[in-house]
């Protein structure tokens, strides 16, 4: 399984990553909102560069025109509530893509562990499909490989899943390798971190991005 960490080029999303990093930018809701986005447009761009392309025809006011465009049918997949800002960076760019969305969440016990719990899944048809998965934050990667399989179980079997998330942990990373096919999978990560706290946040990471984006929940 290919993974990409773009943080590794030379490339404007680091300047993004760290505003959303951090803290004296954070208190902007609104400009942290963007740089989710942001981050989502630039590994939109990235992604498009693996798409499946032929030669097709325009018509211009005085002749035509041959371009190469992308034949893939993408679904954009997001987990709420975070991946909201981050999923409207995709679309910006795949703006003829269908959508689904998933409301996966920690549920917490009372010593301090949880489970990923799975409660709302809308999703299309998958079939040989272009699939984006994206999360901002791949912490232990139990959310993408169970939200994954809920899209699958929902939407069939997708051509090509593409797996994005801003900052990820190795952890994570190597969670979602073990779980997901190897062949048909891509992860995409704007930077990967080496470790988990023991609530499983990631170390330096950014913080809730949700909480960030959108305000404290109860």
């Amino acid at each position: 399984m290919e993974v990409q960490i773009l943080s590794n080029l030379n490339t404007v999303l680091n300047r993004f990553i760290a505003e959303l990093r951090d803290v004296r930018v954070q208190g902007d809701r609104m400009r942290f909102r963007r740089n989710l986005e942001r981050c989502g447009e630039v590994t939109a761009y990235e992604i498009s560069k693996r798409l499946i392309y032929s030669l097709q025809t325009v018509e211009t006011p005085l002749g035509e025109a041959t371009t190469q465009l992308s034949d893939d049918q993408i679904v954009i997949a997001t987990i709420l509530r975070a991946g909201i800002p981050y999923h409207q960076g995709f679309l910006n760019y795949f703006d003829g893509a269908s959508n689904a969305f998933v409301s996966a969440f920690r549920k917490y016990s009372k010593d301090g562990t949880f489970k990923v719990k799975v409660e709302y899944v809308s999703c299309g048809s998958l079939e040989g499909k272009t699939l984006i998965l994206v999360d901002p934050m791949l912490a232990t990667g139990t959310s993408t490989v169970l939200t994954y399989q809920a899209l699958l179980e929902k939407g069939g079997v997708p051509r090509h899943t593409h797996i994005a998330s801003i900052v990820a942990s190795e952890e994570g990373v190597a969670y979602v390798r073990e779980h997901l096919p190897d062949r048909e999978t891509t992860i995409w990560c704007g930077a990967v971190d080496e470790e988990l706290t023991v609530k499983s946040y990631i170390i330096p990471g950014l913080g809730d991005a949700g909480d960030l984006a959108y305000g404290d929940k109860l």
